[in-house]
């Protein structure tokens, strides 16, 4: 048996020397105290235990750090055990001693007490401050960037584990620790993050922007990169820290090993073996809910009775599931060409890989809070080169300015132009006389990524590659609402200091992701329908009539067949992959207001025209308008005021085309100047043409 003066000398400087240790054992030997009645023999003072050095290999690491803590645990253990023998002994001696009534020696015998208690508690800080300096050794041994991840999360399980002890030990916040593991975790994260950016371009310039089919309940949480946050009751706290109920006390590390076993035992499968149940079969929730779902909408043909009929899915028993009916069919939306799979989300096997890799990214900050900041910077570049890559491979068109119609807001140009300077690597080789910062800049950089060429955006049949491109970009919005998900996690582990990083991040580029749907769609709308066709159409009718017209022009019924024609492929489109309810608004959008748009320019294109003319140019657009909102149900029509402004203007006084012309800063400058000459003659005279060229002149200087 070991005495505790025996324990104080094995452990060297690091308990009361001198004559405090021996004043401590001559009050022992006086009062009769003895050690904890269990052996202590294998305990070895904290200073001669030889910590290895630069020879460990990668696959010893951790073998080693974990026996390396494991006998520090021991030490820790034992003087808890010892303070805890004499905090139990100190309260019977005392409960007797106030039974006695030697009042000078139960005073002195508690001072004494209270001395080697003084004594104790001061090693407890001693003991902590070399456990930490002996890991802090074996941490930055070993240049940790070449672990794998699973790894290098273990090693940050351990070190976490290892605070907590020394928070229960002695109060204390580990700031040796935290530091060193903080360097470590910082090389390591910069490493980790250079290789998975290389791979997600590589991903993305191999990805054919094809369905991934997930189940319509699919969710982040059912992934096992995110099984931490189900343990989790706050994402502020770690989860071996988390209370089994609020209600009671917490059981310290200490508590739980006393009578045995090490927090430090490496578990043979500490990995989840729980398996993953997020893909789907086929893609469909129900075979028989796929075959009804694309039925035409006006189709006179009955639904077989069995497809009406609920059933029960005789493996699963699952609850019966509706199939599509004839009636649902038509009292559905037109334009919503997403009757199966309605709830199951849109993402690609790339999309999944992001969401994974934020997930290991979230790991690791929860396990090591202090590199918080680095880990959500890095998890937006992720966001970014993503956003990024959408934009180039499906939304990048020089004309799409041109138009004037604010198809990219100003937040989206911004965050685009932001990303390329930041993240894009925009050179195509590295100049030898670069400056050290501008090399070492190039390398935090990636290169824009390219198109596979096995995606193909050219032909008409296909909508010009929509299915891909509302793949591509539902995708990304489906990720930015992961993202959203996220920022109160995120948020909460955020230094205060860096917060407004991440409110810009989530302001100026997550919430722009739906934004890009307008430019990678209007080229879609662009080519969708044949609008130069329409244009020469328009230019074969005479405006000149000298009676009203009751029959409309061809050109209209060539317009109304190129709309129908681009409904059924968007329905052929949706059978590949579930079109959206948004999406299918603004494809028709873009294509109605460019249709709208054009009827504006043909009728500017006009040399003459009487007012029996401009009378059938409103009779063809009140047909156009009555036929189109038979196929959408997009209301009010876009650009509808548009059109019937311009043919209205024609009938207006000198004084009041004026007027007009400085209010209507919408039309171009050719179709404000050809409304003027075709007003010349009828009821505008050449001085008030003179006066009104002018005045679209003023107009027209400020752009120049």
């Amino acid at each position: 048996m070991v005495v505790l003066s025996d324990l104080l000398i094995l452990c060297g400087r690091v308990y009361p020397r001198g004559s405090d240790m021996q004043k401590i054992k001559s009050l022992m030997t006086r009062q009769g105290l003895k050690s904890p009645p269990e052996s202590l023999s294998d305990l070895g003072a904290i200073e001669s235990l030889r910590v290895p050095g630069k020879h460990v290999t990668p696959d010893s690491y951790i073998p080693c750090l974990a026996d390396l803590c494991k006998a520090l645990w021991e030490v820790m253990l034992s003087y808890y055990r010892t303070m805890e023998w004499h905090e139990k002994h100190d309260n019977e001696d005392t409960t007797s001693a106030s039974e006695g009534s030697n009042m000078m020696g139960t005073e002195e015998t508690n001072f004494d007490r209270g001395y080697i208690k003084k004594k104790l508690e001061h090693g407890l800080t001693r003991i902590w401050q070399d456990v930490q300096l002996k890991v802090k050794t074996y941490l930055l041994g070993t240049d940790l960037s070449i672990f794998k991840y699973d790894d290098f999360i273990f090693v940050l399980d351990i070190i976490s584990r290892l605070m907590q002890v020394g928070e229960e030990f002695c109060g204390s916040k580990s700031e040796v620790l935290q530091d060193s593991i903080r360097k470590q975790s910082v090389n390591y994260f910069k490493n980790y993050h250079r290789t998975r950016l290389d791979e997600l371009r590589m991903f993305l310039e191999n990805e054919t922007w094809e369905l991934c089919p997930v189940k319509s309940n699919f969710s982040i949480l059912q992934l096992h990169e995110f099984k931490f946050m189900e343990q989790s009751r706050s994402p502020s706290v770690s989860p071996s820290k988390q209370p089994s109920s609020t209600s009671s006390k917490t059981v310290t590390l200490f508590e739980q090993y006393c009578s045995g076993g090490n927090p430090f035992e490496i578990q043979a499968n500490h990995k989840d073996e729980e398996t993953e149940d997020v893909l789907a079969s086929n893609g469909y929730e129900s075979d028989e809910q796929e075959k009804s779902a694309y039925q035409e909408y006006d189709s006179d043909s009955d639904v077989p009775e069995e497809l009406k009929r609920d059933y029960v899915d005789e493996q699963t028993g699952d609850a019966p599931v509706k199939s599509v009916s004839r009636e649902t069919l038509k009292s559905r939306k037109k334009s919503d060409y997403s009757l199966n799979k309605v709830n199951a989300p849109i993402l690609t096997n790339t999309t999944l890989n992001v969401i994974r890799l934020v997930g290991k990214y979230m790991q690791m900050m929860n396990i090591l809070k202090p590199i918080a900041f680095d880990v959500i910077h890095f998890m937006s570049q992720l966001f970014d080169y993503y956003l990024y890559a959408i934009y180039t491979f499906f939304g990048r068109n020089d004309s799409l300015e041109s138009t004037g119609l604010g198809l990219s807001s100003s937040r989206l140009r911004t965050t685009l132009n932001r990303i390329q300077e930041s993240l894009i690597d925009m050179e195509v080789s590295a100049d030898p006389t670069a400056t050290l910062t501008a090399a070492e800049e190039r390398k935090e950089k990636v290169p824009s990524p390219h198109l596979s060429h096995l995606v193909v955006l050219t032909s008409g049949d296909t909508l010009y590659g929509l299915a891909e491109r509302v793949v591509a970009t539902e995708s990304l919005v489906f990720l930015a609402e992961q993202f959203e998900f996220l920022q109160p996690h995120l948020d909460a582990v955020m230094p205060a200091v860096k917060k407004p990083f991440l409110q810009q991040f989530y302001s100026q580029t997550v919430s722009t992701a739906s934004e890009l749907r307008k430019p990678i769609y209007w080229i879609v709308a662009g080519k969708a329908i044949d609008y130069e066709q329409m244009l020469l159409l328009m230019a074969n009718v005479k405006w000149d009539v000298k009676e009203i017209m009751s029959q409309h022009n061809i050109y209209v019924d060539a317009l109304l067949k190129e709309f129908e024609q681009f409904n059924m492929r968007l329905n052929e489109v949706s059978k590949k992959v579930r079109i959206p309810l948004p999406v299918s608004n603004i494809l028709w959008e873009h294509c109605i207001r460019l249709a709208n748009r054009t009827i504006v320019e043909g009728y500017a294109n006009v040399k003459k025209c009487s007012n029996e003319g401009r009378a059938l140019m409103q009779l063809d657009f009140q047909q156009f308008l009555m036929k189109l909102e038979k196929l959408t149900d997009i209301r009010p029509i876009p650009d509808k005021e548009f059109v019937e402004t311009y043919i209205k203007a024609y009938y207006l006084t000198e004084n009041d085309m004026e007027r007009w012309i400085k209010e209507h800063r919408e039309y171009s400058t050719k179709q404000l100047i050809n409304l003027v000459n075709v007003c010349l003659g009828s009821h505008i005279n050449k001085k008030a043409r003179q006066k009104l060229l002018s005045a679209v002149d003023d107009i027209d200087r400020p752009k120049r």
